[in-house]
């Protein structure tokens, strides 16, 4: 029988990983205090290094095991489990290594016999607390009872713990409950003593914490409680989004990656030799303070799933070929580019020669500078393995430094963009450089581009280049492979997230290697982590989600519009204001943008946010900013800090007084020299106006709001708008585009993220509308929404007086639901008793009041319905259009409290809302279908009724029924809709029916005749004519003509009569 409890899954797990090198053993292996699996690291040290082992026992021969172990615990708690495993450490006379990683090529057999000797062990059920303390009860917080927490498995390297695992059953629980356990019943201190437990103390103990289910995978490498950050560790669902694909068949498990390939010994060992490093930053607060941030980097799924792929394809095929890696922002492009660089440069050859001369890593990022020399250092604790070349040196220029640098062999080689020309040059002026072989890593960070630099970009792309214009890494190197013959010794590794058809027939690889590229077989990224994927687990923001334009904005606020001036300031004219601004008045769109940013930016993330206005121009950057200072300075605002960014100079004009540069104290007092992403990252500066600069490549976590006013267009549009998707807590996002039209910003962002879409164009005064129809209900007063509001705002209120507030408009709205709720019971009794008396004009005087009353509970439903949704467009609108109005504002707080307090029980009707909804969704997939079927004739699809001739199967009282069903329906409505339409219409009226228990009564007792004369008839007919608005070309004809009624009625009854036998099975129908 199969087995679904966790226990099972454990153990599948363990066999997998045994069956695959791993050792397991008893949990009393274990040594608590030490946090090390003593056999394990004397067995490998032992049979690694006998010389060493032999030498270490004469100079300690007093227990000599215990001494080592001391020894390796003393090392373990000063430098940290990594630096240990990694570099070993020395005592005297004896030089300690604890982990053999695999040699780079086998040319050394001792190096491979000691990589042999390595000891992998999985552990189950590892009480591992050496603070452990018996009790009644175990508990995690052991306070008052027992304490010995648990853990699934853990992972020992030579007896050093590596990982730790809490498995959940998908059946009982989810990864979630595992990543809560990890939290809150896993102390990295004991509750009582506060005493660390080592195998859980960051650096410490084990490097990893990953929580597991069958379909899940998440991962931490720092527990730190209830504010435990894990990160997913999953491959991507077959759609591109989060989560993992379904497995291939039913012996495996979806997250069966995790120990199949990730621990798979030689894997996890290529894991902690050389992807694990620790990554210090120097942090300042918002006050200034420097502090150091110390983060233990474990690759995400993707990307060490994307080195492994590039190294083993490149070891395959060898040097001169291309590779184009699709990483979204957000997917730790730094991070795989480092690895990446570290890993190709000690790839050999199988005659034991290094594969590349060197690696050159072309970015405008500073960062990477530094982010690989301290990862690599890390890794090889070398100097002079990673070379930038960033700037003059003396007298020697960036191309000059590259020559040398590639004559050295210097194995990673960081340039910039304006000296990767030089790279060509000087293999072609240095014979001995061309016979080398090199691989190049583009990093898509931009830079701007003035001067010498610019002219020699020109050379290569073959044509000027507009003024400011920026040129990417990605360009660039599109530019230099398209100008040269494909070489057989230099391989090109483009990452970027957005790459244009350009980059995709250069990098891309076919479909079919073995077939030539065609329409049929087209070049295709070699590794994609989408946006889509991206934004589900987490890891960017999705900006379009707020994104207006102008346009929009216009039309929201006066759809006759009018263009005529006004002088006036006041904030009640602000809305028409938005209305009358020309595209050029530069003055006018300041003051919005300011005032917008006070307003809706300014507040966020505790007043840190920051904004950027995107200009077409250095010198519409330069008016901006003087502008905005102007209108800054005659309102006397305090909290508005502009700043400019733009490449060279700007003349003077009529506006401009003399010739400025960004450095310029006339543009950017305050500024003192230092660098302007630095400066903008503190508080002297929070709106930034960029001219053709930073707007790619510039990451800053606190923007929160952008203003376009300029062109946007494919991949710039993308890469510009996506400097808003970085992380930050509580941040929210904004775009006001004075420019472009919302359908071509969609169109631009659909070939990375097909999901984004944007809201429909909404009135301004639509929350107006609302308002009054929320007032009309009389459900709240004025004056509680006002003294609600108040209390709201005041932050010495007590939260008692919220409840108050709300409690007259709750108890008002319960007792008019449950009086219409009582009414509806009273007259559909009063209907039957009318029928059974033949008492027509009771019957109608019953009918009528059952449709009141059902209106009646319609508007209630309605009223909690439009409390939500006054909420969200006022919350949204208000974003881009300055209403003025105090009501509208406490109206919002009042509703969106109230909005939950209205919780009534619903009737029998409301569960068929769901059906409704998902046959629309039906009716969807069935056009989906229909395409599906003309492009897949022979696809698992079979929905299409003609499928299924021919098959020999049963004869299928539905099937038919339906036939007749769509016959019928084209009879009474033609062709001018679709059968699927028509069906759907009238499966909808049937619903409605079959909600309705008295006709429903008449319906299963008496024949179809008889059926035709009671009420069904007329039932049918108000459910057509309360579905004329949605359905007014299948509505009109039936109201028309009651040869039409009858005979759509007498389809609804035939309809009835199909569910019945489906339902029942036995051949039965209504008679």
């Amino acid at each position: 029988m199969a087995d679904s409890r966790e226990a099972r899954f454990q153990q599948d797990i363990i066999d997998q990983m045994v069956s695959e090198g791993w050792l397991t053993g008893p949990a009393s292996g274990y040594d608590r205090a030490a946090a090390l699996y003593p056999e394990d690291l004397l067995a490998y040290f032992q049979e690694a290094w006998p010389e060493r082992w032999e030498k270490y026992c004469k100079n300690n021969p007093q227990k000599p095991e215990e001494i080592f172990l001391k020894a390796v615990v003393r090392e373990l708690d000063k430098h940290g489990c990594l630096e240990v495993l990694r570099h070993g450490f020395k005592v005297p006379g004896v030089k300690i290594d604890l982990c053999s990683f695999k040699p780079d090529h086998g040319m050394n057999p001792e190096s491979l016999a000691r990589y042999k000797a390595n000891r992998l062990r999985v552990v189950p059920e590892v009480s591992y607390s050496p603070h452990f303390r018996e009790g009644p009860e175990q508990s995690s917080s052991g306070k008052g009872a027992g304490y010995n927490p648990r853990l699934d498995l853990v992972l020992f390297v030579n007896g050093i713990p590596t990982a730790t695992l809490e498995l959940k059953s998908e059946f009982k629980q989810s990864v979630e409950n595992a990543k809560r356990q990890y939290r809150y019943d896993r102390p990295v201190k004991d509750p009582v003593t506060r005493k660390p437990e080592p195998l859980l103390t960051f650096k410490r103990g084990a490097l990893v914490h990953f929580a597991v289910s069958q379909d899940e995978v998440a991962m931490t490498t720092q527990l730190k409680g209830k504010d435990t950050l894990f990160l997913p560790f999953n491959q991507g669902s077959e759609e591109g989004g989060a989560g993992n694909p379904r497995p291939e068949d039913d012996s495996q498990y979806a997250t069966g990656y995790l120990w199949q390939r990730v621990f798979q010994p030689d894997a996890w060992l290529k894991i902690l030799g050389r992807f694990l490093h620790l990554q210090k930053e120097e942090k300042e607060d918002f006050g200034g303070r420097k502090y150091t941030k110390e983060t233990l980097i474990f690759p995400r799924y993707h990307q060490w799933d994307v080195v492994n792929q590039l190294l083993d394809s490149t070891r395959e095929e060898g040097a001169g070929n291309k590779y184009l890696i699709q990483h979204s922002a957000g997917s730790g492009k730094s991070n795989s580019i480092a690895w990446t660089a570290h890993q190709l440069a000690s790839l050999y050859d199988d005659e034991g020669n290094r594969l590349f001369n060197s690696v050159v890593v072309v970015t405008d990022r500073t960062v990477l500078d530094s982010q690989l020399q301290n990862t690599i250092y890390q890794f090889e604790h070398a100097s002079g393995v990673v070379r930038p070349i960033t700037r003059d040196i003396g007298s020697q220029s960036k191309s000059e430094q590259l020559s040398d640098a590639l004559a050295e062999q210097t194995r990673i080689i960081i340039v910039t963009i304006q000296t990767f020309p030089a790279l060509f040059d000087a293999i072609d002026k240095r014979p001995e450089l061309a016979k080398g072989r090199y691989a190049v890593i583009a990093d898509e960070a931009h830079s701007s581009q003035t001067g010498s630099s610019a002219t020699k970009l020109k050379t290569i792309l073959g044509g000027e280049l507009p003024e400011g214009e920026e040129i990417s890494a990605e360009e660039l190197m599109d530019a230099a492979v398209a100008s040269r013959k494909p070489s057989e010794s230099i391989s090109y590794y483009a990452f970027t997230a957005t790459p244009k058809a350009k980059t995709l027939e250069l990098f891309g690889r076919p479909a079919d290697p073995a077939m030539p590229v065609s329409s049929e077989n087209k070049p295709e990224p070699f590794h994609v982590y989408s946006m889509r994927q991206a934004i589900e687990e987490g890891f960017i923001l999705d900006v379009l989600r707020c994104y207006t334009t102008y346009s929009t904005a216009w039309r929201l606020s006066h759809p006759k519009g009018d263009d005529t001036e006004v002088e006036s300031k006041k904030a009640s004219t602000a809305l028409a204001r938005w209305v009358r601004l020309h595209p050029h008045n530069i003055s006018q769109r300041v003051e919005i943008i300011v005032e917008h940013f006070r307003e809706h930016v300014r507040h966020l993330l505790d007043g840190q946010a920051k904004a950027m206005v995107v200009t077409g121009s250095r010198q519409e950057a330069v008016r901006y900013t003087l502008a905005m200072r102007a209108y800054v300075q005659e309102k006397g605002y305090q909290n508005v800090f502009p700043l400019v960014a733009f490449s060279g100079s700007v003349p003077p004009d009529g506006v401009i007084p003399e010739e400025v540069t960004e450095t310029s104290v006339l543009l950017n007092p305050g500024l003192n020299g230092r660098d302007l992403a630095r400066a903008f990252d503190t508080d002297d500066f929070n709106v930034m106006i960029a001219a053709n600069k930073y707007q790619t490549g510039f990451d800053q976590p606190k923007l929160c709001a952008m203003y376009v006013d300029k062109k946007l267009q494919g991949v710039d549009c993308v890469q510009t708008l996506s400097r808003l998707n970085r992380l930050y807590p509580g941040k929210q996002t904004f775009v006001l585009d004075f420019y472009n039209d919302s359908k071509d910003i969609l169109d631009a962002f659909a070939p990375y993220y097909n999901k984004a879409e944007l809201e429909d164009v909404s009135d301004a005064n639509v929350v107006y509308d609302m308002q009054k129809t929320l007032d009309e209900e009389q459900i709240y007063h004025w004056e509680e929404v006002i003294q609600f509001a108040q209390a709201f705002f005041d932050p010495r209120a007590a939260s008692t007086k919220l409840n108050y507030y709300c409690k007259p408009a709750k108890d008002r709205f319960a007792t008019r639901y449950k009086a219409v709720r009582e009414d509806i019971r009273v007259w559909k009794e009063s209907l039957k008793t009318a029928e059974r008396n033949g008492d027509k004009q009771g019957m109608q005087k019953a009918e009528q009041e059952l449709k009141e009353a059902g209106e009646q509970k319609d508007t209630l439903d309605l009223f909690r319905k439009n409390l939500q949704s006054f909420v969200r467009a006022y919350e949204f609108l208000s974003q881009i259009v300055h209403y003025d109005d105090t009501e509208l504002e406490q109206l919002c707080v009042f509703a969106k409290h109230l909005y939950p307090l209205l919780r009534v029980d619903r009737l029998e009707d409301d569960k068929v809302d769901v059906s409704e909804l998902e046959l629309t969704h039906y009716r969807m997939t069935k056009r989906t279908e229909k395409d599906l079927r003309l492009g897949e004739a022979e696809g698992d699809y079979n929905l299409q009724p003609g499928n299924a001739v021919g098959t020999g199967k049963p004869h299928d009282p539905e099937k038919k029924t339906l036939a007749e069903i769509i016959d019928r329906l084209n009879d009474l409505f033609g062709a001018e809709v679709g059968d699927d339409d028509k069906l759907h219409f009238a499966n909808g009226i049937a619903d409605r029916i079959e909600r309705d228990e008295e006709v429903m009564q008449q319906v299963r007792n008496h024949s179809s005749e008889q059926v035709m004369h009671g009420l069904f008839p007329k039932r049918v007919s108000d459910a057509v004519l309360d579905a004329l608005g949605d359905y007014e070309k299948l509505s009109v004809p039936i109201l028309d003509s009651k040869n039409m009624t009858d005979q759509f009625a007498l389809l609804v009854l035939k309809i009835l009569a199909s569910r019945s036998v489906t339902a029942s099975g036995t051949g039965d129908s209504y008679s």
